[in-house]
């Protein structure tokens, strides 16, 4: 209890500081949200958990104090409320919770909130049979009571019904550059039907054509030309209506092949004409109500649109109605010009037709800009998608197709709220994570999305017959929607007229009593009509309750009443007082969240502290005695390096000295004792260093040499390098009793040994010779064994040879034949 208790204190402690900020006019204009959450960590750092709900808190109060009619007070914020209890009231329009703390009754709070009503919520179906309407969008229509700043949630799901019927209407471009289109899609026809047919049973095909109006310099108005503008072409005309849509795909193929083409003079078409009676002509064309409507536009040229028709003499705006004669032909074709780009994406929104623009590559970035696809810019056409046809329009029926899919695969919610009127869009689609958005794409059929919307009244129209709209939400391209009626919350009944009481004995018989105040009579000013202003100027009334040129009635603190100021109460201590309500005991400077740093230090009167006894400064946090700056070892006021300030000592500081510390008794930057007694110590006791014999005998202090050297409690260690990188070692204390130091250094010296450079040298000699030779060494062993090595694989090979010692078969050896000429022997 004493916990809760505690909290209820600190919480009306903090509303009245921050209403108080705010009438007080520390701020201008309404205050931020930014600068009580900044005054919230400012004054009250040790509540840091709660600040953010505090602020909240304040800022929910401070935006309805101000509000004088329970209209213009629910119209403010939706935690503002109105007390419409009689009698008299200061701030009638203030939290809920704020007017119950000041005895308001239940019966006369009026805060209403926002809600939403179920009025048609059928479930989602596939029912597709020509006597029953599929459901692809719930709820089907609620009503809503918003009131400002007071969101309300809705949940629309999704669900494309399966077998969805289909109507598709083939808008062919017939000039004499698309006559191989025309025998192509003659050829495709029944291809393309069937295509059709296997996304969905329910199919229908229609097929219309078109040139441009039959006017100069659109066409050549030649009579030959006009009957015949080429070899074998029919006349030229605006907007033909061929065939109906039909479940009949034959009809078609024949309706196409018997169609002839035409010609005109310039690269423009008229399609825009041809659209707008194709949607516009439901009848005509036999679009159904319940169906997914697709506009096949084929052409390889541009478009003429609004104010082209100029050049043809042509002024009158396109009407946007349907003017289909008996057979078919647009008859205001060289009347009206042609239509906007805008009443085209009209007419689509009303009849919910989904355009697809078939054109060849040459024009494709054109009409993509139509479809919003170029560079993720905004549809210029809603529901409209693009792609490339082939030059003889080969590819027509998977292109359709395609798109087709695209089409249907995705759903995007679009609504026509007023500006007054936000809604935003959020789901997940088909995966976890929430977003906002409101399209969702990659769907199949009998996929079922859900969309979190969040209708929000950001404003009441200024036009009281704006108060009552009704909203559509749709999907693009579908005769679902979700009709929201909405009722906006921008006044109370109280102020309606039955419940006015004139004359009342509330407002002492002189003015009309309403929502609890008064408005008085013509002569008659106060809460209850009590001050009679006839007889005084009213003007000089007011600025009875003006102090100097302020120019706000008391101060934005309180209620002019017949020229006399009538402060606004406050939670207990807070009083706000003074003439003109212009002093308060809460508004002066705070230290550690309290006013005047509490009151055993000081009170505020009218916005400045008044110390106590031993107690200064702006917001009364400064001793006055200096008892808390005397260093106990010195007794002396902050070590004599700094002044008391407020009980505090605040250190000196010089270029090379910074003082710190409770009594500044520390100098981290200072320069050391030991770097201030070294070079005395150097010269005295060891004859050596930079000082001269007679800055030596100058020395301040008298070292004492010793051998035994040993550092004992209370006494300082130096450890000193000198210019021959010997170390000297030396000691020194203060004696509080003789007020003196006392140095005491080491008599020796630790010198590092010399170095023998010679012998340095030698050694490196020596060294590198040894190295030398051993190198030597190893490189002759190495030759050696790589010697040897060879010969013995030498020997090894001669001794493996094997010599043949046979005869040589090829030698004969010589032989001699003589014969004696004198013998004849028998």
């Amino acid at each position: 209890m004493h916990h809760n208790w505690l909290c209820r204190r600190i919480l009306f402690g903090l509303k009245a500081f921050f209403l108080g900020a705010f009438i007080l006019g520390q701020v201008s204009g309404p205050i931020s949200t930014e600068f009580v959450k900044q005054s919230t960590t400012t004054y009250f750092g040790g509540f840091d958990e709660f600040s953010s709900p505090f602020a909240e808190l304040a800022l929910e109060a401070s935006q309805c104090i101000t509000k004088e009619d329970c209209g213009e007070c629910i119209r403010a914020s939706p935690t503002c409320a109105w007390c419409s209890a009689p009698g008299n009231m200061t701030s009638r329009c203030d939290t809920v919770f704020n007017l119950q703390q000041r005895g308001c009754p239940s019966p006369s709070l009026h805060s209403p909130t926002s809600n939403m009503n179920l009025d048609q919520d059928e479930e989602l179906s596939n029912k597709t049979r020509e006597y029953e309407d599929p459901v692809q969008l719930r709820p089907q229509r609620i009503s809503v009571n918003l009131r400002p700043k007071h969101p309300v949630p809705v949940k629309v799901t999704f669900r494309q019904a399966l077998d969805y019927p289909v109507d598709l209407y083939y808008l062919m471009d017939l000039s004499k550059s698309m006559e191989d289109d025309k025998a192509k899609l003659a050829e495709l026809g029944n291809i393309l039907a069937e295509k059709m047919k296997k996304l969905t049973s329910n199919f229908r095909l229609g097929f219309g054509s078109f040139v441009d109006k039959v006017v100069m310099p659109y066409v050549s108005t030649v009579p030959e030309k006009l009957r015949e503008p080429c070899t074998g072409c029919a006349a030229p005309y605006g907007f033909k209506n061929h065939m109906k849509l039909d479940t009949d795909s034959n009809e078609f193929v024949r309706k196409v092949a018997d169609t002839q083409i035409s010609g005109n003079l310039d690269a423009p078409e008229g399609g825009f004409d041809a659209i707008m009676q194709a949607i516009v002509c439901k009848n005509d064309i036999g679009w159904r109500e319940k169906s997914r409507k697709l506009l096949v536009f084929s052409t390889d040229a541009g478009f003429h649109y609004a104010g082209d028709g100029k050049l043809g003499g042509i002024v009158k705006p396109n009407d946007g109605h349907c003017h289909l004669d008996k057979d078919g032909v647009y008859t205001e074709s060289i009347s009206q010009d042609y239509p906007s780009i805008s009443q085209i994406n009209r007419k689509v929104q009303e009849h919910h037709v989904n355009i697809i623009f078939a054109v060849t590559e040459g024009q494709f970035h054109i009409y993509n800009q139509l479809t919003g696809d170029s560079n993720n810019s905004l549809s210029l056409i809603e529901g409209s998608s693009a792609g490339k046809l082939e030059s003889d329009s080969s590819n027509v029926v998977q292109l359709i197709e395609d798109e087709y899919k695209k089409i249907t695969s995705a759903i995007e919610l679009k609504d026509n709220a007023t500006s007054d009127v936000s809604i935003t869009y959020t789901s997940s689609c088909l995966g976890n994570r929430k977003e906002q958005t409101n399209v969702c794409k990659d769907l199949r059929v009998g996929d079922e999305v859900v969309f979190d919307l969040k209708i929000q009244l950001e404003s009441c129209p200024s036009n009281r017959n704006e108060w009552n709209q009704t909203i559509k939400i749709y999907p693009i391209g579908l005769k679902d929607a979700l009709y929201i009626d909405l009722y906006m919350i921008c006044d109370c009944e109280c102020e309606r007229d039955w419940n006015s009481i004139e004359s009342s004995p509330g407002c002492n018989f002189k003015g009309t009593e309403q929502c609890g105040i008064c408005k008085c009579n013509p002569g008659f000013e106060g809460e209850r009509c009590e001050c009679d202003s006839k007889d005084l100027d009213k003007v000089e009334m007011i600025d009875r309750c003006r102090k100097g040129n302020d120019t706000k009635l008391c101060s934005g603190r309180g209620t002019c009443r017949c020229g006399v100021c009538e402060c606004y109460p406050r939670d207990a201590p807070e009083k706000v007082s003074g003439q003109f309500c212009e002093c308060d005991n809460f508004s002066c400077d705070r230290y550690d969240g309290k006013v005047c740093a509490g009151p055993e230090h000081g009170t505020c009167e009218c916005g400045n502290c008044i110390c106590n006894d031993g107690w200064s400064g702006p917001d009364c946090s400064c001793k006055v005695s200096q008892d808390d700056c005397v260093n106990p070892k010195t007794n002396k006021i902050c070590s004599g390096h700094g002044k008391c300030s407020c009980g505090q000592c605040v250190c000196d500081a010089k270029e090379n000295e910074q003082y710190t510390g409770q009594y500044c008794d520390q100098c981290p930057t200072c320069k050391n004792l030991c770097d201030v007694y070294k070079d005395c110590v150097q010269c005295r006791i060891h004859k050596s260093g930079p000082l001269t014999k007679e800055e030596c005998a100058n020395c301040t202090i008298n070292p004492i040499g010793t051998t035994e050297f040993e550092v004992l409690e209370g006494e300082e260690l130096c450890v000193i390098w000198d210019e021959n990188d010997c170390i000297f070692n030396f000691k020194y204390k203060y004696d509080e009793t003789e007020d003196a130091i006392f140095v005491i250094a080491q008599n020796t010296k630790d010198c590092p040994q010399p170095v023998d450079v010679l012998a340095i040298v030698i050694g490196v000699i020596v060294g590198i010779v040894i190295i030398g030779i051993a190198l030597l060494l190893i490189w002759k062993l190495l030759t050696t064994i790589q010697d040897r090595r060879e010969v013995a694989k030498f020997n090894e090979e001669r001794m493996n040879a094997k010599w043949e010692t046979g005869v040589n078969p090829i030698f004969k050896k010589a032989t001699t034949t003589f014969k004696n000429p004198t013998y004849s022997g028998k």
